[in-house]
């Protein structure tokens, strides 16, 4: 069965990043929780400089520098993930409740998370098979729209 994630604010306000620092005992300036909030509400996986214009929007103080360090410490504890899709930079999501994997669209860099119990399955058998016992992975796709296929012919 696969299940493709819709991108839904519930999500982002179900993994509320301020909450997540108080639980870690982190001190929280206004410019970190606007940085907070700002991925919190976030639908896609943005990179830094993203990330940074969108909070200059709410607040045009926080200077790049300032979004870096911050984006650094959210991950340093845990809190977001970090995501390398071949593109040079690096991108950004809160760190999932549930496991999911990535298909990327190399034509657009739309980034689509989804489930897939018989992919996890398969991963499982084949640590096995191979002598280990599966504890984490990462499973990246990388494809371009079969309508591409389509105008070649």
């Amino acid at each position: 069965m696969l299940i493709v994630a819709a991108p839904d604010k519930a999500k982002s306000e179900s993994r509320n990043i301020e909450a997540l620092c108080a639980a870690k005992g982190m001190r929280m300036t206004e410019q970190r929780r606007v940085i907070a909030r700002v991925l919190a509400s976030s639908d896609d996986h943005p990179d830094v400089e993203e990330l940074y214009r969108r909070c200059a929007k709410v607040d045009d103080r926080i200077s790049i520098s300032t979004v870096y360090r911050t984006v650094r410490l959210f991950e340093d504890s845990g809190i977001i993930e970090r995501h390398d899709f071949r593109e040079g930079r690096a991108r950004y999501e809160t760190a999932p409740e549930a496991h999911h994997d990535h298909l990327i669209n190399l034509r657009s860099g739309e980034v689509i998370e989804f489930q897939s119990e018989e992919i996890e399955r398969l991963q499982a058998e084949v640590a096995r098979k191979l002598g280990y016992r599966l504890v984490d992975h990462r499973l990246e796709l990388y494809a371009v729209p079969l309508t591409d296929e389509k105008k070649k012919s």
